[in-house]
């Protein structure tokens, strides 16, 4: 008789691996696919896991090397998907103006390069410690470190042009403006 091992509980891990599977496919249906592929491995591969580490850091592994695995069998880039703002939808409605910076965060968050937003999710979204994020990703610390960098600085670099867009340029009028114009 196999050992079921009942100190794993994957049933609490499942929303943080949802919402991570989210964030990397784009794609609700794409998200569940791999999250029952990530499921059907950790089965598979329940020996491999160490009591005592971090079940959650575990699971997010496979998931990103499962993801990474799809990539690299398909080889083709897909348009990435509207649907991906469903991710993190907020769960009372804002006012219309922060409504629009959090469209726009949603679509800079979503144009990160793959790497930068896998590192940032883990480390913002889900939680997880450094250590925890960089063994989920199989990268060194340092490495994380760097990308969750470059990605709050593209975050930020995305929200400047939007400092002035609530000012509206004046229209000279001819004559007005000294020039004749």
């Amino acid at each position: 008789m196999k050992d079921r091992r009942p100190d794993i509980d994957v049933l609490a891990e499942l929303p943080g691996m949802r919402r991570y599977a989210l964030a990397l496919t784009r794609n609700p249906a794409d998200a569940e696919d791999l999250v029952h592929d990530t499921l059907v491995r950790a089965l598979e591969r329940n020996g491999q896991y160490r009591s005592g580490s971090s079940l959650r850091a575990w699971l997010l592994a496979i998931l990103h090397n499962r993801f990474v695995d799809g990539l690299r069998s398909r080889r083709s880039e897909k348009v990435r998907d509207t649907e991906f703002g469903q991710a993190i939808a907020p769960a009372v409605p804002p006012a219309q103006e922060a409504a629009l910076m959090l469209d726009d965060t949603r679509r800079a968050f979503a144009a990160l390069p793959d790497d930068q937003r896998a590192a940032l999710h883990l480390v913002a979204v889900e939680g997880l410690p450094y250590e925890e994020a960089a063994a989920a990703l199989g990268i060194p610390v340092g490495t994380l470190v760097s990308r969750i960098s470059r990605a709050r600085a593209r975050l930020r670099a995305a929200e400047e042009p939007q400092a002035g867009s609530n000012v509206i340029p004046l229209k000279t009028v001819k004559g007005v403006d000294g020039h004749g114009s």
